[in-house]
């Protein structure tokens, strides 16, 4: 069986590529339906990552947050028709200690193999979670992107101590956005403050129980444990703030990807006796929970709709670019494109 594999050969240049995808009896096949676009998949298309980086992973098809329909599955797990949310890491080997996430051994899709932005996506059937009915499929397209903020707040729930009156989420964007409100739904007894440098921004954030502008912090402000989801360049800035204003033995949960690396006050982080932590990706079970935090508060998924940007209908190549390149261009949400048959 042949599947049309949308792969970017260089950067912003995409082309179809041709592939024999072998049918057996242990894997499903799902017709991807929404693909939502990461800011990985923009490093990739815009050429940011390193010359050396971009050389080895190129030719890859996109895209690792999406859903889509079952049309195969000789397992039985699920029916043909039913919608599911693709999840694109995928283990070879199982660890009592280490996550699935985490294991070195682990692909990605659009990292290490070919990602969602293909005719056909084939796996075991782990790799797909039943969507619950009624959840607006343009949010389901970004279930990973909040899965990852899920995994990151339950694994500080393990790490930090349990005082936990306030907790202040550095950053504005989707990021920010998405794990302060998980913070606000998971721990509704804290309060969840939000630091930002964009006051429209910061206007979203109706839950939260205040925003601040990260030049006009009150002197007296103090929080118990901080989650950082700014990454790139202001990285360093924002975890050395979130330093300067934490209590000591909080914990710092460090969300955003940069690049460079990042200098940080050590001396601070051994006077104060801090944890720091990073989390990254995630596994089946975060999915299998946060789809069911969906179904228990639904206004979790009328909140993320405000994240929402473009939609845009996509059938070949000129529409994938054409998606791309708006997706550069918005100031706040995500894009998420709508794969036509």
């Amino acid at each position: 069986m042949l599947n049309m594999v949308y792969q970017l050969k260089r950067p912003r240049q995409f082309e179809v590529a041709f592939k024999e995808m072998e049918i057996d009896d242990r894997q499903v096949i799902v017709r991807p339906t929404r693909l939502s676009i990461c800011h990985a998949d923009q490093r990739y298309y815009q050429g940011a990552r390193a010359e050396e980086i971009l050389r080895q992973k190129l030719p890859m098809a996109l895209i690792h947050e999406g859903i889509g329909k079952v049309i195969y599955d000789p397992t039985g797990t699920f029916e043909i028709g039913t919608e599911v949310v693709m999840i694109p890491n995928r283990p070879v080997e199982k660890d009592d200690i280490i996550a699935e996430n985490y294991l070195r051994s682990s692909k990605f899709c659009a990292s290490s193999m070919d990602g969602f932005l293909q005719e056909y996506v084939q796996a075991v059937p782990d790799r797909f979670v039943r969507l619950p009915q009624g959840i607006n499929p343009t949010v389901a397209a970004y279930t990973e992107l909040v899965s990852v903020s899920f995994h990151a707040i339950n694994r500080f729930l393990r790490f930090s101590h349990e005082r936990r009156d306030v907790i202040g989420v550095w950053g504005d964007g989707n990021l920010g956005y998405i794990t302060s409100l998980l913070l606000k739904k998971m721990l509704p007894d804290s309060k969840i403050y939000i630091f930002g440098v964009t006051e429209n921004k910061l206007s979203d954030f109706t839950f939260a129980d205040g925003t601040y502008c990260v030049n006009e912090i009150p002197a007296d402000m103090q929080i118990d444990h901080a989650f950082e989801c700014v990454g790139g360049g202001a990285a360093s800035k924002a975890i050395n703030q979130i330093i300067d204003y934490i209590h000591p033995e909080g914990t710092i949960s460090i969300l955003g990807v940069s690049e460079d690396p990042a200098p940080i006050n050590t001396r601070m982080v051994l006077e104060k006796g801090l944890r720091i932590f990073g989390s990254s990706r995630s596994g089946r079970s975060d999915y299998e929970g946060l789809l069911q935090l969906y179904e228990e508060h639904p206004e979790v998924v009328s909140y993320l709709e405000n994240i929402m940007g473009a939609e845009v209908e996509v059938r070949d190549v000129k529409d994938i670019t054409r998606a791309f390149e708006m997706d550069i261009h918005k100031l706040m949400g995500k894009t998420v494109m709508i794969w036509n048959e």
